[in-house]
């Protein structure tokens, strides 16, 4: 695992004037099942860091359990859960945002400045900065992000506990060769993203 993030940035923000400054991930953009899960996290300069923390994709499972319990427990966040069909009504874009602006709707207090990976949220009217790989960089979003993807990868558990044919407890709906044989055995099931191109081609 690289080194753990800091929260340089967090604080710079800060320091610029904004009272309170939140971050904003997803998890499961590109999986051609399960829903797509956002989170918010809004920082907080005066708690002592648990060490670790990064970028979701770049932490063990155990790392990013231990950390998500820690960070519930210390933090305001909310989450934003889209599912497969709003997923192939609207895109998986425009799901992304409806994730995250519901996550953030669900904050207690509403942050003064938002921290966001890669996007822009223009339905939602606080202050933002979308910022390329902002899990790897800012220590409010790789939280955010650990959230979503510990979220979502509990809920593909419960997933594979409904459909245990299709193994989403090891791939998570991603488009693996286990995924691809189990979709060729069994077909698709209710919530495969029918508007992803495999899944579309099956039912084609």
């Amino acid at each position: 695992m690289k080194q753990a993030l800091t929260a340089k940035i967090d604080q710079e923000f800060l320091a610029q004037g904004f009272g309170l400054v939140a971050g904003v991930d997803e998890a499961g953009r590109g999986p051609w099942a399960g829903p797509v899960v956002a989170a918010c996290l809004t920082f907080k300069p005066k708690i002592k860091l648990l060490d670790g923390i990064n970028d979701s994709k770049k932490m063990t499972h155990a790392k990013r359990e231990e950390v998500f319990e820690w960070l519930v427990q210390n933090f305001d966040y909310g989450v934003g859960v889209v599912a497969p069909e709003i997923i192939d009504s609207i895109n998986i874009l425009q799901a992304t945002k409806l994730a995250m602006k519901q996550a953030i709707e669900s904050l207690k207090t509403k942050p003064d400045l938002l921290l966001i990976d890669a996007l822009k949220l223009p339905q939602v009217n606080i202050p933002q900065r979308g910022i390329v790989k902002a899990d790897a960089k800012i220590w409010c979003v790789a939280a955010a992000s650990i959230i979503a993807k510990v979220t979502r990868d509990r809920l593909m558990f419960y997933y594979h506990e409904v459909y245990p044919q299709y193994s989403f407890d090891k791939h998570k709906g991603y488009g693996t060769k286990i995924h691809q044989e189990a979709l060729k055995q069994n077909g698709i099931c209710p919530i495969h993203r029918r508007s992803f191109r495999p899944i579309r081609e099956l039912l084609n």
